[in-house]
């Protein structure tokens, strides 16, 4: 799956680029700058599109064949944009068409990997890459006299076990599968970052940091000043959650002001805690129904599950997803072979074949992915008019946050219209309805803040190889308050646990989207005219809301992301005050349930 591109202030357009590439040519005028970008994403299109059908039949069919072919086809495109970034220096200083300037800006930034210029090393580059994801896609525990588990079966059991034990027998089962990447990371980096410093960054992730029309160093701070603003809301989340697991494991394991054991949170990394909801549900209060029992019930499939998501779009005006997209589409994880389960989007042709990845399990975790990935669908859609390089988000943290922000109006009120649920449950059942979704969206916030600064960190040299391990549970210990279950060492490669790290796949825009689809969904709502509590709010069914909707989602990155999110809420700034406004009845419960303890660690 392509990286989505990202917005850079034109103003900078090109600083990014190597006192390599070519001379500046004394000939050079706006009508040739104009004609190269045009001619430029028409090479790049025709790559991109033969890159995201490699990577699409290697993530649904992994061999050693499929493997090499990706690499191929990501190194012609890393090999062509930096050809490309290094040409278009000709241009600059040009006074330029507003649409020129942004593509050329946007050029030298379409990746999330540059390879060296040198074929052997780009080789090496590409083809490490896909060893890394390959690894991580056939990784499987192995639990001695038992039947392998991949990463669905780990998942599931850490919701279901309440043997702390066992808990830490399938953490440390699953994280072994990285270490052997840990050599290749090492290589990976020093070459990423010598593919970027030729085009003028500092590092790799000097380039991550400069998709968002800010310089790189205002986007770190922007990230800082966003998770202050909900900090406190986590630290409460954190506080209580401690307090209750220790009702089922113990003080002795889980202490009062001291860290919380990843593997007692319900997930292998500790990013979201809602399979451990039961243990911590608000004890006076009833959630009133059980989405994955009606679901159930109702014998949703898999492929069903997916039409209440196209449902919801369809609602607000969107017209049907292509016949296509229901053919080739992967819904459930086939039995014959290893793929990528990792729920993600397609769009193969920049136009109209849009496709699912995903293992669907029929509960209530996918119900709501599948609103999250079919938000990526339709607004691939939406921007397919666009010229190639503008035919992405506005910034990818609004990429992630379209398809949250719908799947926050997955109320009771929007279960019942769709017949899942007979009528919304009487009583107050407003705790538990946002403490399940804070197990989610609150306790990933540090989660989604802090792995790209290990590797902001890593790419820059603070971190080095021989310290990876320990400065990884440094940060989240510092963000997270979250510890390991047992010792761990540079023997191990935590990080590469996580599909994001093995797969380079930037990971602040899902803290941006954290943030964003808050913001946008109380634009949305106020655009419906609800009037009650936001998290009682959906827009289901709302074309007046669509038609805005979607003429936001169609402006793609031709506009800096300030003025899209304009269009859409009025605010030319991301703010955090929605997600406070969403959960400020769970946050003054928590802080009611938290006096007299020892919060913090």
């Amino acid at each position: 799956m392509r990286r989505l591109i990202s917005a850079w202030a034109v103003t900078a357009a090109l600083v990014s680029a190597a006192a390599s590439g070519p001379a500046l040519a004394a000939a050079a005028t706006p009508a040739e700058a104009k004609a190269f970008i045009e001619q430029a994403e028409a090479r790049l299109l025709s790559l991109w599109i033969d890159a995201e059908r490699a990577s699409w039949v290697y993530s649904t069919f992994i061999t050693d064949d499929t493997e090499l072919i990706q690499a191929q086809a990501r190194q012609r495109v890393i090999d062509e944009t930096v050809k490309l970034a290094k040409e278009a220096q000709r241009f600059k200083g040009l006074k330029l068409e507003p649409s020129v300037a942004r593509k050329l800006a946007l050029l030298p930034i379409s990746l999330s990997l540059v390879a060296p210029s040198d074929p052997a090393k780009s080789k090496e580059l590409s083809e490490l890459a896909a060893q890394m994801e390959g690894i991580y896609g056939k990784g499987k525990y192995c639990p001695p006299g038992k039947e392998c588990m991949d990463i669905g079966a780990i998942s599931e059991r850490l919701t279901e076990s309440h043997n702390a034990k066992e808990l830490q027998e399938l953490w440390e089962g699953w994280h072994a599968i990285a270490i052997p990447m840990r050599p290749k990371y090492e290589r990976f980096v020093t070459l990423a970052n010598e593919g970027a410093r030729e085009i003028g960054f500092d590092d790799l992730g000097a380039l991550w940091r400069s998709g968002y029309d800010m310089p790189p160093a205002e986007f770190a701070k922007e990230m800082d000043r966003l998770y202050d603003q909900v900090k406190p809301l986590y630290l409460a989340l954190h506080c209580y959650v401690r307090r209750r697991l220790a009702e089922t494991f113990g003080k002795e394991l889980v202490p009062p002001g001291k860290p919380i054991p990843v593997h007692l949170l319900g997930n292998l990394w500790g990013q979201q805690w809602g399979g451990i909801y039961k243990l911590v549900a608000p004890p006076t209060e009833e959630m009133g129904y059980d989405l994955t029992k009606l679901l159930v019930a109702k014998k949703v499939d898999p492929k069903q599950l997916v039409g209440y998501g196209e449902g919801f779009f369809k609602s607000l005006g969107f017209a049907p997803l292509p016949a296509s997209f229901w053919e080739r589409s992967q819904f459930v994880k086939p039995k014959d072979r290893d793929v990528v389960c990792h729920a993600s989007a397609w769009d193969i042709d920049w136009k109209d074949d849009l496709r699912l990845k995903m293992c669907i399990k029929v509960n209530d975790e996918d119900f709501v992915t599948v609103h999250h990935e079919l938000g990526h669908n339709f607004y691939q859609r939406a921007y397919n008019k666009q010229p190639p390089l503008f035919a992405q988000g506005a910034n990818d943290g609004f990429h992630e946050g379209i398809g949250d922000a719908i799947a926050l109006s997955a109320t009771p009120a929007y279960l019942v219209k769709i017949g899942l649920l007979d009528k919304v449950p009487a009583g107050n059942d407003e705790l538990n309805y946002l403490m399940k979704l804070a197990l989610d969206k609150v306790a990933f916030l540090p989660f989604g803040l802090f792995v790209d600064q290990w590797r902001w960190k890593v790419f820059a040299g603070e971190i080095t190889p021989a310290n990876y391990n320990k400065a990884w549970w440094e940060l989240k210990l510092k963000y997270q308050g979250i510890i390991p279950p047992s010792p761990r060492s540079e023997a191990d490669f935590d990080p590469g646990a996580k599909y994001h790290v093995a797969a380079n796949t930037p990971y602040s825009r899902y803290f941006l989207a954290a943030i964003l689809q808050f913001q946008f969904h109380r634009a949305l709502c106020k655009e419906a005219g609800f009037k009650g509590p936001l998290h009682e709010c959906s827009i289901y069914g709302s074309e007046k809301v669509g038609a805005k909707f979607a003429k936001m989602l169609a402006m793609g990155t031709s506009q800096p992301w300030p003025d899209e999110l304009a269009a859409l809420s009025g605010e030319r700034k991301m703010d955090a005050s929605a997600i406070l406004e969403y959960f400020a009845p769970l946050k003054k419960w928590l802080d009611e349930q938290n006096d007299g303890q020892v919060c913090g660690w």
